[in-house]
């Protein structure tokens, strides 16, 4: 037993880290579901990638990166906004525009700079165990004011999730409610790229929750099983990286990812066996 609780029990970093990946989990396993069922995994993985510009120059400047995050994924949604509302461009071409544009200026910005031979691998893989204690207290505050705003929009969003059509009819400001939504897939972005990186928070985000797409058929439920899956794998995960010394957050994102899969392979042989049986007793 010992195994599976010492090392946090003995290891701040570790405890720390685990903290950090609960927070990151219940928040990705929120936002995630409605990045499933509302069909924006382009844009996830977008704001993902777009917000290292903002944080490539946070370093340069000696701010938090945290900071630069923030202003990043504000301008990506800004001008995705901007250019869906003022041309006859759809949504998803506004998104790859300023995806390629702004992952190409953090790569020039990086490229250019002697400073970030060490802040790169954390900036796209995430830094974990080296996460400090002020870091998790903004992670537990994002964490809750998400959770609050599912809460708060939960029938304006359910609706959302089906058909933005009857939502309008049902007397919401559909538009309104996309742009909270925007709002809150980029605030869990911002506070997970600390855990587990640029390159790899949209994992965190798509995995658990496309997992629980296969298991629930309500989205509250949907969310508790995220957040599980979640908590799970970056239990798990902190625990491989530990005793095999690989990379905590991409040890973690690849649980996530398995257990999806291993959800998926199990669904489809339950699927297929009753098949098979609905056709035995209709013979």
């Amino acid at each position: 037993m010992n195994i599976f609780i010492g090392p946090f029990i003995e290891n701040t970093f570790l405890l720390r880290a685990l903290i950090a990946g609960v927070l990151v989990s219940v928040t990705c396993g929120v936002v995630g579901t409605f990045i499933v069922l509302r069909g924006l995994a382009f844009i996830g993985d977008a704001l993902g990638h777009g917000v290292l510009p903002g944080i490539a120059i946070a370093i340069l400047l000696g701010i938090p990166g945290i900071i630069g995050a923030a202003v990043s994924a504000a301008v990506m949604i800004a001008g995705i906004t901007l250019i869906t509302n003022k041309s006859a461009l759809t949504s998803d071409t506004a998104i790859g525009l300023l995806f390629v544009g702004m992952l190409a200026l953090g790569v020039v910005i990086v490229s250019r700079s002697t400073t970030f031979t060490g802040d790169l691998i954390h900036i796209l893989f995430g830094e974990i165990l080296g996460i400090s204690t002020g870091s998790v207290l903004i992670q537990a505050v994002a964490t809750v004011l998400i959770v609050l705003a599912a809460i708060l929009f939960a029938r304006p969003f359910l609706l959302l999730c089906f058909s933005p059509e009857q939502t309008q009819v049902s007397g919401f400001n559909a538009k309104l409610y996309h742009n909270i939504m925007l709002a809150m897939i980029a605030l869990a972005v911002i506070i997970s790229f600390q855990t587990v990186g640029t390159m790899l928070v949209f994992g965190m985000l798509l995995a658990p929750a496309g997992a629980a797409a296969l298991m629930a058929r309500r989205i509250k439920t949907m969310m508790v099983y995220a957040s599980l899956i979640g908590i799970a794998s970056v239990y798990s995960g902190l625990l491989i990286s530990y005793y095999f010394n690989l990379a905590a957050g991409s040890s973690i994102v690849l649980v996530a990812t398995l257990v999806f899969f291993a959800v998926f392979l199990i669904k489809n042989i339950q699927k297929k066996a009753q098949t098979q049986k609905g056709a035995q007793i209709n013979d």
